[in-house]
């Protein structure tokens, strides 16, 4: 018997599934569907449509995929803490990158799902959510443990960061950006110093592992 089972006679934990994959989704809905103590209030594929939909169904329990397309999770959780602030959001992931997930956690997430084990681990989750408590994996707590401390990328940085992983000179760099060439030659240096890497190739290798930056 989970730790997190509910008394019989409560209402369901009503969930809103979010997930731009629409077989994953169609799982975890009916995985959810098929538990006595659970409903499915709702699905949406992408942020855009989770934020709506989340203000039409008011669920107890969202689980929201944390990279897609459009507007990314941490965005769309962000967006629907603004306006609802109780809201219990379990954000899932395919990595256990610590930027992105600290930023989830800046922007109110009760909790991380991993994909990987998603089945294993997805209704004591819900439940442990819905009763008031965070659910973060031993894989992502120690991600978070090894960089505790560690200096976050700003948006500037990381933008900078983003047009070098494309290939991009300082120079080119500084025209997209509209901003100096000595200015982004600044921000390297701070990228370089904040990772730890010995050049701009090693920290985008770096800011991908953590994520800092997507494919």
């Amino acid at each position: 018997m989970s730790p997190y089972d509910p008394v019989s006679s409560a209402a369901p934990i009503r969930v809103l599934v979010v997930d731009d994959h629409p077989l994953l989704r169609a799982g975890l809905a009916e995985t959810i569907a098929a538990q006595p103590d659970m409903c499915v209030a709702g699905e949406a594929g992408d942020g855009r449509a989770a934020v709506d939909a989340f203000a039409a169904c008011r669920p107890d329990v969202t689980i929201m995929d944390i990279a897609m397309p459009d507007m990314c999770g941490v965005t769309a959780l962000q967006t629907i803490r603004h306006d609802f602030s109780h809201a219990r959001v379990l954000m899932l992931t395919t990595y256990k990158g610590d930027a992105q997930i600290r930023r989830a956690l800046q922007a109110g997430a009760s909790g991380f799902l991993l994909k990987s084990s998603v089945r294993k681990d997805l209704l004591d989750a819900v439940r442990a959510v819905h009763a008031g408590l965070r659910h973060v994996p031993s894989e992502i707590a120690m991600e978070l443990a090894q960089h505790m401390g560690d200096a976050m990328l700003s948006d500037r940085e990381t933008e900078v960061l983003r047009c070098a992983a494309a290939g991009n000179s300082n120079k080119r760099i500084a025209l997209q950006l509209a901003i100096a060439e000595e200015t982004v030659k600044a921000h390297m240096r701070t990228i370089l110093s904040k990772l730890g890497a010995n050049d701009r190739t090693h920290a985008v290798t770096l800011a991908l592992k953590r994520g800092f930056l997507s494919l």
